[in-house]
């Protein structure tokens, strides 16, 4: 056993639902989580967040404000996830916490037609992080890797291939939030194998199908969609969005996949029952996962998954079912809760970014080089 090496990770993600605070020790060769908080987002919040995702009126002024507001809320996030832990004799004793931010634009190389200047933006501004908590902030870890050529995204991986890698089997790690995305890890130990992209929609247009017909802010276990058929013709119509079938590495957000495109797709059909779109949403997830997963002729031997989508337990059935004969776990296998994955991932990316070592992987990313990533914002 190592000395103790404490780090605080922030991850609020495409869902917009809460901020997750974890506090964790990264001395040793496994990440060990000794703490969790989550500060749910109000109403308000999520609203102002949702229509940053569009340009409109004021623009820049709302989102300054929104940035200091959730400044405020990541950093009451991380005094009451201290004040929670009766281990800890101080801040003094955490080296850093390292926030994602909240994305409100993800436009990466190639998606602005005529531009191939891509750009990320997350928001949650570090100085009052740091400022509030007294403890030293990482942050903005996304566009060195844009300017570096790459995506942006998905970081994630390079923290999967730390630590769930297996030697020998090929194992595939899928993430659900708002978005998904997967990773394929060879097991062969060379950092170059290893594959990750965004795979489209997760649990974001569900969600925001299920809060527009039942004011419900998600569908629990998937019970309404499971009530549901899957309509065919709908399936087709989404399964042929040119984003399915773009080779790797991409990456893509709710600028792509809202309400506003599904209507589209739905304006062309006939009219369906609510709760069969809900399932062929579902559908649309678990088709798209495990498409990008059977495209690479990797005979996966061990699928884990985590994000909020390992509690959807319709559609995890699904995904086993699609990915059979390959055994389907959550990550709690391996250690970390599946709600709890992405900001230990963030806490770890910090102290990558402390020490100076790498955070991206460019065959997945897509930039020119492995880089450090993200800004210090001292204590």
């Amino acid at each position: 056993m190592g000395e103790k090496q404490l780090y605080i990770g922030l991850m609020s993600g495409t869902s917009a639902d809460s901020i997750d605070a974890v506090l964790v020790d990264l001395g040793s060769h496994k990440p060990e989580v000794l703490l969790t908080y989550s500060l749910e987002l109000e109403d308000n919040i999520k609203e102002q967040i949702n229509s940053l995702n569009i340009s409109g009126a004021d623009e820049i002024h709302r989102m300054s404000q929104l940035d200091r507001s959730l400044g405020l809320l990541f950093a009451q996030a991380v005094n009451e996830l201290v004040c929670l832990s009766k281990s800890l004799k101080g801040i003094k004793d955490i080296l850093a916490v390292g926030s994602h931010g909240q994305t409100i634009r993800h436009y990466p190389p190639g998606e602005i037609p005529n531009n191939d200047l891509g750009y990320s933006l997350q928001i949650g501004d570090p100085n009052t992080i740091a400022e509030l908590t007294g403890i030293t902030t990482v942050a903005d870890f996304r566009r060195r890797d844009i300017a570096l050529g790459g995506q942006g995204a998905p970081l994630v991986p390079r923290f999967h291939l730390e630590f769930f890698e297996k030697i020998g089997s090929v194992r595939a790690i899928i993430n659900i939030g708002g978005i998904s995305n997967v990773t394929l890890l060879p097991g062969d130990g060379i950092v170059s194998s290893v594959l990750g992209y965004d795979t489209g929609p997760g649990n974001g247009l569900m969600d925001k199908w299920i809060k527009t017909h039942l004011g419900d802010n998600y569908d629990e276990s998937g019970a309404w969609a499971s009530e549901g058929n899957v309509a065919e013709a709908l399936l087709s119509s989404l399964m042929s969005a040119p984003y399915v079938i773009e080779p790797a590495p991409k990456s893509t957000g709710p600028e792509l996949f809202n309400l506003y495109w599904l209507q589209k797709h739905l304006s062309k059909l006939p009219s369906y029952n609510p709760r069969d779109v809900q399932a062929t949403l579902l559908e649309f997830t678990a088709q798209t996962i495990a498409q990008a997963l059977h495209s690479h002729g990797f005979k996966i031997d061990e699928v884990y998954i985590c994000g909020g989508g390992a509690h959807n337990t319709s559609l995890v059935k699904r995904l086993e079912g699609l990915l059979y004969p390959a055994p389907v776990a959550s990550t709690s296998t391996l250690g970390i809760a599946p709600s709890w994955v992405e900001a230990v991932a963030f806490a770890w990316l910090a102290k990558q970014t402390i020490e100076g070592m790498p955070g991206n992987i460019p065959t997945v990313t897509g930039a020119k080089k492995a880089s450090v990533l993200g800004a210090i914002y001292r204590r």
